[in-house]
């Protein structure tokens, strides 16, 4: 399936619309969204903005790797192997958790961030102390329905974190400090305002144009306006998104990883049962584990290098000596 095209875009509002979804005027702000006529057109708020780091001190080069077939005891298990959640989320914070939430297919198809998952880790962000959880992304395809479909809504909101979608007023201008491409560019900054901790979920996934989709690819969802344009230079603005965001912490979700036809699959046959977790500070260094799981080699993927290059993280992802956690 094309990605941001005008077509596909009108053929699932089309779709939409005959199921009954009832989402008409959400789905028009996440038009707006993703359909912009250039870089800064018809943003709600003109003043541009800077993204603070939401690393956390003392936590720097982190790692490690659950084996479980069972995603909430791998993830309790690879927090604690990193220093439990109030490491990382302490009492009154405001955290965001960015998840994957592009496209409005059922959770079964790998192609979001798990909805079980999505749901712990909010209740372990609010068990240590949050103040306050937000769950957010803006999705290819209509975002309510992107959100239902996913069972990412329904999940978050159950656990007790607020679903905030993409709307006009919540994107502001924001130029990547020495970047190419991130230049006076719509940001979702809504939810980021005034937050403490920042935490990205995403699953693992082939990718047709960047050959995996990780946690660092995740942060494409944070850009609004005609972003397909960016596919000309899929390795350039990953690396750039890489500088864009210091994450308080990722998590690459490959218990079962979408190994074909990447980014949407669209048949349980495109998935492949890894059984691994991986959790760190360290982005790149994630992501080069993470893109094993689809048999690739950190240096076949150039998003990788260039990220280590612009000193993002390392590929070498040894060198951080990672926890490793096997569950039965």
């Amino acid at each position: 399936m094309s990605r941001d095209t005008d077509l596909e875009r009108r053929r699932f509002l089309l779709r939409a619309g005959k199921t009954g979804l009832g989402m008409a005027a959400i789905g028009a702000l996440g038009w707006w969204a993703h359909d912009t006529k250039g870089p800064g057109a018809d943003i709600g708020q003109t003043q541009s903005v800077k993204l603070p780091s939401f690393a956390v001190k003392g936590t720097q080069k982190r790692l490690a790797v659950v084996k479980s077939s069972l995603r909430v005891p791998a993830l309790r298990a690879g927090l604690e192997a990193l220093g439990g959640m109030a490491a990382f989320v302490g009492a009154g914070h405001k955290v965001v958790i960015k998840v994957n939430a592009a496209f409005a297919t059922p959770p079964a198809l790998g192609a979001t961030s798990n909805p079980e998952l999505v749901a712990e880790l909010v209740r372990l962000c609010l068990k240590a102390g949050a103040a306050q959880v937000i769950v957010t992304d803006n999705p290819i395809n209509n975002p309510a329905s992107c959100f239902e479909l996913s069972g990412i809504g329904p999940a978050a909101r159950q656990a007790g974190a607020e679903v905030v979608l993409p709307h006009p007023a919540a994107f502001r201008p924001y130029s990547l400090p020495g970047g190419r491409l991130i230049i006076d560019w719509p940001l979702l900054y809504g939810p980021l305002k005034g937050a403490d901790r920042l935490i990205g979920l995403a699953p693992v996934k082939d990718h047709h144009r960047s050959q995996a989709s990780v946690t660092m690819k995740n942060w494409y969802g944070l850009l609004g306006g005609r972003r397909n344009v960016f596919h000309q230079d899929i390795n350039g603005i990953i690396s750039e998104l890489g500088r864009m965001v210091a994450p308080s912490l990722v998590i690459a979700d490959g218990v079962a990883t979408l190994a074909h036809n990447g980014p949407t699959g669209g048949s349980l046959e495109d998935l492949r049962s890894t059984e691994t977790l991986i959790l760190g500070t360290d982005q790149v260094a994630v992501d080069s584990m993470a893109v094993g799981l689809l048999g690739l080699k950190p240096s076949q993927v150039p998003w990788l290098g260039l990220a280590a290059q612009a000193g993002v993280g390392t590929t070498d992802y040894g060198s951080l000596s990672p926890t490793k956690v096997e569950l039965g």
